[in-house]
C-alpha cells in the first residue's frame, strides 16, 4: 500500500503515513494538503504530534550517463521510485558551441600579423588551472540527482544514501581502462567524488560496486531491462534504486563463530509497489549575448533566456482549456505551451492561457501503472516467492 509523505508545522519531516489517514487528516482540518517540486503530494500537520520517533528511510541511487534511477526504502514498504533523463547530451552539445563562438570573436579580434608581445590578448582574470575540476556535462548530471534527493530530504526522515559506485581509471597514454590504480583518472570518477562530498551534507553516503547491485537484484527475484535503456519504465534503472536501498535492510554480510565462519543473507525488507515519476530538466536556452551569425546592421535578435513580454515565463506550469502544459516560448501576442515531452502542443493567445504554478526548473511527470512489485516479504533465509 502506498504512503503518503507527512511533516509537522516546522516543515521537519516525519514517517509517512497510509493515504486513507492522511484523507481523515485533512478532512478534520488536522492537516494541510500540498505538493513538492517533484509533483509529490504531502500533508503537513497542524497540530503537535504524539510521537516523533522515526524509522529508517534509506534512498538509492543508481547513477548513469544518460539516465538514472531513484529509489526510496523502508525495511517495510517501497516509498517512492524515479527515472531521471539527465542533461548529458545537451550540456556537452552547448558547450562545445561555445567553445567555437568564443575562438570565432578572439580570431575576428586579435591581428596576428603582428608580432606575439603586440597583440591584443586578454590577460588572465584568475588561475583557471584547478584541481578535482568537474567537467560540465557530468556535473550537470550530478546536480539534477543531488537536487532530487534534496527534495525528498524533506518531506522523508532520510538516514543514508546508498549511491552505486564505479571504479574506472583510465591510461592517460592509450585512452584504455586499467584495473590497477592510479594509472591515470576518470572523468566519471572525479563527478561521482564531488557528488558523494555533496551527499554527504544530506545523508550518511554508502558505496556499492555494480557487481553487488547485480546479485543484490537476482536475490530479490527483480529484472531489470537490459534493451531499450532509455525507456521510461521502472525496469530499466528504477529497479537498481530500489535494491540499493533495500540493501541496507538486507544484505550478504559476513559472519564468524567458534565453529565456522561465511556469509548469509541477514535482514528483513519488504519491496511494495510504489509511485513511478520520470524526471528531466525543461530544454531551454539559456541567454545569447553574441549569436554565431552577425546580424545587419549591428541589432542582434533576441535570443534564449526564460522571459517573455507576458506575466508567463518559459518553463512555467499553465493551462488552455482542458489542456496543461508548459510555457516554451511566445511569438508575437501569442504562447507556445508544449506537453510534458516538450512536444508543442500550440500557440495560443497570451490572454486565455493560465498560469497554474512558477518553473522549478524541473519537468516531473507521474507514471501510472510503473511499480516495482509487489513482493513477498523476504525473511531470513528466505527468497522472494513472487519473480516479475
Amino acid at each position: 500500500m502506498q504512503r503518503v509523505p507527512v511533516v509537522d508545522k516546522d516543515n521537519k519531516p516525519l514517517m509517512p503515513t497510509k493515504c486513507s489517514k492522511a484523507r481523515k487528516l485533512v478532512r478534520e482540518n488536522k492537516a494541510i494538503g500540498k505538493w513538492n517540486k517533484l509533483g509529490q503530494y504531502y500533508i503537513q500537520l497542524t497540530f503537535e504530534p504524539s510521537g516523533r520517533q522515526t524509522q529508517p528511510i534509506v534512498i538509492g541511487l543508481d547513477p548513469g550517463k544518460k539516465y538514472s534511477g531513484i529509489g526510496v526504502q523502508s525495511s517495510k514498504v517501497t516509498l517512492f521510485t524515479a527515472h531521471l533523463v539527465l542533461p548529458f547530451l545537451p550540456v556537452k552539445k552547448r558547450m562545445e558551441q561555445r567553445a567555437m563562438m568564443r575562438r570565432n570573436r578572439r580570431g575576428r579580434r586579435i591581428n596576428r600579423k603582428l608580432a606575439f608581445e603586440l597583440r591584443a590578448h586578454r590577460q588572465k582574470r584568475f588561475d583557471n588551472r584547478r584541481n578535482k575540476k568537474v567537467a560540465p556535462s557530468i556535473r550537470a548530471n550530478r546536480q539534477l540527482e543531488i537536487r532530487v534527493i534534496s527534495e525528498l530530504c524533506k518531506v522523508y526522515p532520510i538516514s543514508g544514501v546508498v549511491f552505486e559506485y564505479v571504479k574506472a581509471d583510465v591510461d592517460l597514454t592509450s585512452g584504455r581502462k586499467k584495473a590497477r590504480a592510479g594509472i591515470g583518472f576518470s572523468a566519471v570518477m572525479v563527478g561521482q567524488k564531488w557528488a558523494i562530498e555533496q551527499l554527504s551534507k544530506l545523508a550518511t553516503v554508502v558505496k556499492k560496486f555494480g557487481w553487488q547491485t547485480s546479485n543484490l537484484r537476482k536475490h530479490f527475484g527483480l529484472k531489470k531491462q537490459k534493451h531499450s535503456k532509455g525507456d521510461a519504465v521502472p525496469a530499466t534503472h528504477a529497479v537498481d534504486g530500489v535494491v540499493l536501498a533495500a540493501s541496507q535492510f538486507r544484505d550478504y554480510l559476513p559472519f564468524e563463530n567458534s565453529i565456522s565462519r561465511g556469509h548469509y543473507w541477514q535482514g528483513i525488507v519488504t519491496i511494495t509497489d510504489a509511485p513511478f515519476t520520470v524526471i528531466r530538466r525543461p530544454p531551454i536556452s539559456r541567454r545569447q549575448l553574441h549569436l554565431m551569425i552577425p546580424a545587419k546592421g549591428g541589432t542582434r535578435r533576441k535570443y534564449g533566456g526564460t522571459t517573455t513580454p507576458f506575466d508567463i515565463r518559459k518553463g512555467d506550469l499553465v493551462k488552455y482549456k482542458n489542456k496543461l502544459g508548459f510555457c516554451s516560448g511566445y511569438t508575437g501576442k501569442n504562447i507556445s505551451v508544449s506537453d510534458f515531452n516538450w512536444k508543442r502542443l500550440g500557440r495560443y493567445a497570451a490572454s486565455k492561457v493560465t498560469l497554474i504554478a512558477r518553473s522549478t526548473n524541473l519537468i516531473c511527470v507521474p507514471e501510472i501503472g510503473g511499480a516495482i512489485g509487489p513482493y513477498d516479504q523476504i525473511e531470513n533465509y528466505g527468497r522472494s516467492t513472487l519473480s516479475r
